[in-house]
């Protein structure tokens, strides 16, 4: 363990709500409140907020980079110091995007005139849990916690971001199990009534995109509110069993390098049989989902696929044309006697 205490005087500690915070938000403020501290996140993503972060980044970063940026910059003022881990590569199928890997460093170059102080651990490999503990008993030791305290909350932290993950999965099973009863009931229903309308068969619309979009209102709220408001029942590749996802990604691919990635490609695989679209969204111009994107376009068959990429400057006008498009070619096909399940 360290022996020094240079971050004791933290008590106050900002957690930008960008990036990793949707995977591993739960584990991350958890663990502070559990060493004593006080735990503010920025708030949801607005305009003010990705426009500040476009200012402040170079056009090279992605848009999601950009907005995680523009959550550190409204924190400033707000808190003693910024948590910014690093999440570099330490298992070349389990890694993460250059962005995540680079994010501390990122953060005190950006904002090293405002004197902004940054709390960070590095993170070699997210999926084993003893990988994690000890970046994370180390920072809390440097905050002036005890070995014993610091055990104690990391255990506590862990588990509940496990507890929310399965909660997640549980939620999106038992969805997908009324779902597929209640297209047996509008099945028996046509059958019965001869040429009844299709259109009373449920679609069920897969949204795969990272979890930073997903749940990002401001990111993706035009794409999933347009899917909901069109009478789609819409599921969430990430809110499937991480470790299963994973493990079935290696039928597509052995040597995809992207943690996060494997896991939204393991859940088409494991939900293709179960839903009638996919909707793929990236935020421009993100490497992994470049190369990700294309292949499951060429890979996955006999499901139909929308691939859509956001940026800075695209309204949401188009975005929801292309959604409602999408969702009448889908009716379409049930109404030619096509129904997924």
């Amino acid at each position: 363990m360290p022996q020094a205490t240079d971050w004791a005087d933290v008590r106050v500690v900002g957690i930008p709500r960008a990036l990793l915070f949707y995977r591993f938000g739960v584990l991350w403020t958890t663990f502070f409140e559990g060493i004593g501290r006080t735990v503010v996140v920025s708030d949801a993503t607005d305009k003010a907020i990705a426009d500040e972060g476009e200012r402040l980044s170079v056009d090279e970063c992605c848009l999601a980079s950009k907005v995680f940026i523009g959550h550190v910059a409204s924190l400033v003022g707000r808190c003693d110091a910024v948590f910014v881990p690093s999440y570099p590569t330490g298992d070349h199928r389990a890694g993460f995007c250059t962005k995540f890997q680079s994010a501390t460093d990122m953060v005190k170059s950006t904002f090293r005139d405002q004197h902004l102080r940054v709390v960070s651990c590095e993170v070699r490999d997210a999926r084993k849990m003893k990988d994690v503990r000890r970046p994370f008993e180390e920072m809390a030791a440097r905050m002036g916690v005890s070995p014993r305290d610091g055990r104690r909350a990391f255990k506590a932290a862990w588990d509940a971001q496990e507890a929310h993950d399965k909660a997640l999965s549980d939620a999106q099973v038992r969805l997908m199990r009324s779902l597929d009863e209640r297209r047996a009931a509008a099945r028996g229903a046509a059958g019965g009534a001869g040429a009844a309308s299709a259109d009373a068969a449920p679609l069920g619309i897969l949204v795969v995109a990272h979890p930073y979009i997903t749940h990002d209102p401001y990111l993706s709220g035009a794409v999933v509110d347009a899917l909901s408001d069109l009478g789609a029942t819409v599921v969430y590749a990430d809110a499937v069993d991480h470790d299963k996802a994973y493990k079935k990604s290696f039928e597509f691919s052995d040597t995809m390098p992207w943690l996060i990635n494997r896991e939204l490609i393991g859940a088409i695989l494991m939900l293709e049989d179960h839903i009638d679209g996919i909707v793929l969204i990236s935020a421009f111009p993100c490497g992994p989902d470049s190369m990700t994107d294309d292949a499951i376009m060429r890979c996955i068959q006999g499901t139909p696929i929308l691939n859509l990429m956001i940026d800075a400057q695209s309204g949401t006008a188009g975005v929801e044309t292309r959604v409602e498009s999408f969702v009448d070619i889908l009716r379409f096909q049930q109404k030619g006697g096509y129904v997924r399940g």
